[in-house]
């Protein structure tokens, strides 16, 4: 399967074929738009639709053994070798993009100033957390992460993706800001880099540039236990 989201994050449609159906409700594509939920970012959601005019709502999207499956609704309207027209619902979609940017920004500052590391994170369209290992931080020191992350933003700095051989990029320090998570064992390695801010290798879709993000709007700080606290934000 061609997974087109890894090419071009703003893409939001594409023709496709349906190569097969499983449960009369989980659709595999030879090509998709649809992103799968992974590295904590919630999956797109949206519309496949035939030439003859029959429609199914895609509800989730997931990987199954390393393919992205398309779980439909309503059930038995598709057909194996059926070609259909797919359509992402692009405001979930690019509320998602700028969510994941601005959790990479955070990030890195954070990685930048303590050496902080992601040990885990949800990533909606309306709010979102992570979790750091991190002893002290409180919600003001937070809130001064996030004020420095929205005078980069006010910036305008470039987002730009490409692919790294592993072994050059894990000279990269920083590579990993997720504890406990490697990349999966590919050659090549995609990577979004922030100029100057950030580089790490990551499977998601992200903005063009900071200034797309908007504001980021600090929520509330958890304690999860030793060493794990839990940041909520939202964006506007």
């Amino acid at each position: 399967m061609n997974s087109l989201y890894l090419a071009d994050s703003y893409l939001k449609e594409c023709d496709s074929t349906v190569v097969s159906i499983s449960d009369s409700k989980f659709v595999t594509l030879d090509q998709t738009v649809f992103y799968p939920k992974s590295g904590g970012q919630a999956n797109d959601e949206g519309k496949l639709r035939t030439s003859d005019g029959r429609e199914v709502k895609v509800i989730f999207v997931g990987k199954v053994e390393g393919v992205v499956s398309h779980q439909v609704q309503p059930e038995g309207v598709l057909k194996d070798g059926d070609n259909v027209h797919c359509s992402i619902d692009w405001e979930r979609r690019y509320k998602l993009m700028r969510m994941h940017t601005a959790a990479h920004l955070i990030s890195a500052l954070m990685y930048t100033d303590s050496g902080v590391m992601i040990t885990g994170n949800e990533l909606q369209p309306d709010q979102s957390r992570m979790d750091f290992d991190f002893e002290k931080m409180d919600a003001e020191m937070m809130k001064s992460f996030i004020a420095k992350a929205n005078e980069k933003i006010k910036q305008g700095v470039p987002v730009k993706t490409y692919y790294l051989p592993r072994e050059e990029a894990f000279k990269i320090p920083g590579i990993v800001k997720l504890a406990h998570v490697f990349p999966p064992e590919e050659k090549q390695l995609r990577i979004v880099e922030i100029e100057g801010i950030d580089i790490e290798a990551d499977g998601g879709t992200h903005v063009n540039n900071l200034s797309e993000v908007g504001e980021i709007v600090f929520l509330k700080v958890e304690n999860k236990g030793k060493g794990r606290k839990r940041v909520y934000y939202t964006l506007k």
